[in-house]
């Protein structure tokens, strides 16, 4: 009898304020795979995309790892999903609409392609961002003028 070779996934993100959005791309992906292993990016590289994360790597990680759907979480340091998809033996990359159909990605698509690895696209789930959510928390702790 043929032994089935499990079906490895990877997804990565930042994960910060972590939200309903994060949690149905997980569910919906460890859905199409027996293991999913999730990159969580480190402060550092979170920084140089321009940007702050308002909960720090250690935190976002565990918090990740918690997800019933996430059978393993580990730091992603770069932007290179195929080397860490190659090196995790993932045949399916997950990744949001966001990105389906740019020049990037199509170049992406055949560099995965060649390696035998699936690229899948989940639409994002409407009005929810960390961005927005960070937005709104910016809005809410903006001082308002002192009543005389």
């Amino acid at each position: 009898m043929e032994e089935k070779k499990l079906v490895i996934g990877y997804t990565a993100g930042v994960y910060d304020l972590f939200h309903i959005g994060h949690l149905n791309l997980l569910k919906n992906a460890k859905g199409m795979c027996d293991k999913l292993i999730v990159g969580v990016t480190v402060d550092e590289l979170v920084t140089y995309k321009g940007k702050h994360a308002m909960i720090p790597f250690e935190d976002r990680i565990e918090i990740v790892r918690s997800c019933k759907y996430v059978d393993a979480a580990v730091p992603q340091y770069d932007m290179d999903k195929l080397t860490m998809c190659k090196k995790l033996g993932a045949t399916l990359l997950f990744v949001g609409d966001d990105w389906y159909g740019t020049e990037k990605w199509k170049q992406y698509e055949k560099e995965f392609n060649d390696a035998g690895i699936r690229i899948i696209y989940f639409p994002y789930t409407k009005g929810v961002s960390s961005t927005k959510i960070n937005a709104a928390l910016e809005k809410l702790q903006t001082p308002h003028k002192e009543e005389k």
